[in-house]
């Protein structure tokens, strides 16, 4: 090989190591730029990483200062909470689901003073036994095993109930206990001691006001029955004196003695439906009843008051409506103669409307029944509307002062009303009148009387003179509603140029103006017409003597629908037939037997009086003992019964009527009561003792002679003549 290839060889060589150097070198620059992109790399990493640190070293510190407070703010809230359940008087602990004691407040653990092992840790039943042996607790009539028992199943228990624990020193303890979610048991011993004394004393004073309010209403009791006893005499004396003969004068004394009776006797009334209303022993008794009756009932009742007044009392009751209804008949005219007779009272001139109408409650079944009385008298400001509606409230000033009463009609109106489901209202205008409105709600009676007969065939017309238009308008529609022609007219003279004919009738009213009833009455006697003719009298007819001879008689004002119809189709009912007339003869029947129990020597006078026109044979006693004395010796058809006597009451004597009676086999004797007892309640009382009706003083002549025509056997004579039993 010579040098040249050598010097090639190594030039080679020497490229290829070059090359090789390069490509190292190339090789270290790569992997030192790779080196030096990772270094970077890294120490961005690293001082990313710095900061994530510092910043979760910032939060941790907050974390930790945060804890820090809370702890603190946990550790102030527990010991204020504890420190708070320390200050109060009630008991306070905390038990585990096992019953161990957890945490108790001093109150809990004061009655325990002096016993160490009652603390927390301390178990429940281990708490019981301590209390019950120590004779902490007093267990009542229980053992005190039974008591321990009795308290670890009321502990046992999924809710457990309250219960009141008595203390050795009378302090009484109601515990609480309620269970948490987490299966501990919070227990709260609550200091009732006020409580339980302040009931007791409650207690005491409910049973010193119910036995005042019961002295209460035995006093009214017995005022009510004080009073009605010598009122039986004041108010009969003078209907007896007022059917006597009288000059003006003397009629004009006996009428204020009789209408002063009266009004005391409402005010009696009022005293005692207050009493009643203030125990809420006002009751109702429902019954079906003749709402239309019962509102002319009112008007007859108050036409008296009415006196010399020029005011006419209407009655406007919607044709259409039906007139029986379920109530307390008594209530109602109640209702009607506190609204009606306020009106009356506060009206000198004008009228009074009673308007009555009705229509279903929707669904219900019952019925709205609305009443309005509507007057021409005084009035009532605004402000004043609600204020009458109080107790004892009146509206006092220059115009009313004159007028009397207890201002307790209208309250218990209002409340009576309410009692029916209603309402009651006032619209007023001073000066011109006043609307006193209500609705009740009641239903309509099941078992109400038929529709009365009919208009006679033969009637044609009615004709009638009035002077009040509204008068004029009402019968036109109710004589309407039963298909009845009318020719209404304001004076005489137009009813006598209408010209009645055959089927024809007349009513003319007593007050026509410019000319007399009984004048017209001559005139169409003597132009020919044979129809009847009705006076319309709001009462006894001027004269006193009758409406004349020319009337076929009187028809009382306001009408109801049925009265010229029942005037006109009715004929006198003939005394009925008696079922012994073939085997009695006129003489073989002899006078009724009466006997009368009264211990006060007026009442008997008065009484004696009030039967002085039946033919009867009337026999006092002055106590019961002697009244079964004369049943016995001398059995009456009757028996007029006074309830307060001395030595044997009328519901002592009843009884030993009763009891002869059923020994010997007799018949039972009607007995009646006399009574000023009028109290809620009185009624059935007696009624149980033996006695089959019942009446209140003042006695009603009416109602005596009623009882008298009722109770008549066959084998008497009618105690009653004709005469009288139509004006009973």
């Amino acid at each position: 090989m010579t040098t040249s290839d050598d010097l090639v060889r190594e030039r080679r060589a020497r490229l290829a190591a070059e090359r090789l150097l390069k490509v190292k070198q190339d090789e270290l620059f790569e992997a030192n730029r790779k080196l030096s992109a990772h270094a970077r790399t890294l120490s961005e990493e690293v001082v990313e990483k710095r900061e994530e640190t510092k910043v979760l070293r910032q939060e941790t510190d907050a974390v930790r200062t945060e804890l820090e407070t809370a702890r603190g703010a946990m550790m102030i809230a527990e010991r204020r909470l504890w420190e708070s359940i320390e200050t109060i008087q009630d008991g306070f602990a905390v038990f585990d689901g096992g019953g161990i004691m957890v945490a108790a407040n001093s109150a809990f653990l004061t009655p325990f003073d002096g016993l160490d092992c009652v603390a927390p840790g301390i178990s429940y039943p281990d708490l019981l036994r301590i209390a019950a042996e120590e004779g902490l607790v007093d267990t009542d009539d229980a053992s005190r095993d039974d008591w321990i028992e009795d308290m670890l199943w009321r502990w046992q228990s999924p809710t457990i109930p309250p219960r009141v624990v008595r203390f050795w020193n009378n302090v009484f303890i109601r515990l609480v206990d309620r269970r948490t979610e987490g299966g501990d048991t919070v227990s709260l011993a609550l200091n009732i001691t006020s409580t339980i004394r302040n009931e007791a004393k409650l207690k005491q004073a409910r049973h010193k006001a119910e036995a005042a309010n019961r002295a209460k209403s035995a006093f009214l009791a017995n005022m009510s029955h004080e009073i009605r006893t010598p009122m039986n005499g004041v108010v009969g004396m003078a209907q007896l004196l007022a059917d006597s003969p009288l000059d003006e004068e003397q009629r004009l004394y006996v009428e204020t003695i009789r209408s002063s009776g009266e009004a005391l006797l409402v005010l009696i009334n009022d005293v005692l439906d207050y009493s009643k209303i203030e125990a809420d022993r006002l009751t109702l008794h429902p019954e079906p009843f003749d709402l239309e009756a019962a509102v002319y009932e009112v008007v007859t009742l108050l036409r008296p008051s009415v006196g010399t007044k020029q005011l006419s009392l209407l009655v406007d009751y919607d044709t259409f409506m039906p007139t029986w209804f379920m109530g307390d008949p008594g209530r109602v005219r109640q209702i009607l103669t506190n609204l009606v007779g306020n009106a009356v009272k506060f009206t000198e001139a004008g009228h009074v409307m009673i308007r009555v109408s009705c229509l279903p409650d929707g669904g219900t079944g019952a019925q709205r029944v609305h009443v309005t009385v509507e007057d021409t008298g005084i009035g009532i400001a605004p402000d004043l509307a609600e204020h009458i509606f109080g107790e004892f409230n009146q509206v006092d000033d220059d115009r009313n002062r004159r007028f009397e009463g207890t201002g307790l009609g209208l309250a218990i109106t209002k409340r009576l009303v309410e009692m029916m489901g209603g309402q009651i209202w006032v619209d007023s205008v001073v000066g011109e009148g006043s609307s006193f409105g209500c609705y009740l709600q009641l239903d309509l009676a099941d078992d109400a009387p038929g529709a009365l007969p009919g208009p006679p065939v033969w009637l044609d017309r009615v004709l009638f003179a009035d002077p009040n238009p509204d008068a004029r308008d009402i019968l036109r529609r109710q004589l309407a509603a039963q298909r009845v022609r009318t020719v209404p007219c304001e004076t005489g003279a137009d009813l006598v140029a209408a010209g009645p004919g055959q089927g024809d009738v007349v009513l003319l009213d007593e007050d026509l103006r410019g000319s007399d009833a009984r004048k017209v009455a001559a005139d169409l006697r003597r132009d020919g017409f044979t129809g009847p003719i009705y006076l319309l009298s709001a009462g006894a007819t001027q004269s006193g003597a009758g409406p004349g001879p020319d009337f076929d008689g009187a028809l009382p004002k306001p009408l109801r629908r049925q009265d010229v119809v029942r005037a006109l189709s009715a004929r006198p009912a003939p005394r009925p037939q008696r079922a012994a007339d073939s085997a009695f003869t006129p003489l073989s029947l002899r006078r009724m037997r009466v006997l009368a129990a009264e211990d006060n020597r007026t009442n008997r006078l008065v009484f004696s009086k009030l039967v002085q026109s039946a033919d009867i044979d009337l026999r006092f006693v002055e106590n019961g003992q002697q009244a079964v004395d004369a049943y016995i010796e001398d059995p009456p058809d009757v028996v007029f019964m006074d309830i307060s006597m001395p030595e044997v009451d009328g519901r002592q004597a009843t009884r030993m009527i009763r009891e002869h009676e059923a020994a010997l086999g007799l018949n039972r004797a009607p007995v009646v009561a006399m009574t000023a007892h009028a109290m809620a309640g009185d009624e059935e009382e007696i009624l149980a003792c033996g006695l089959d009706r019942y009446m209140t003083k003042p006695l009603k002549k009416d109602t005596v002679l009623g009882y008298l025509d009722e109770f008549c056997p066959d084998t008497c004579l009618p105690p009653l003549g004709e005469d009288l039993k139509s004006a009973v």
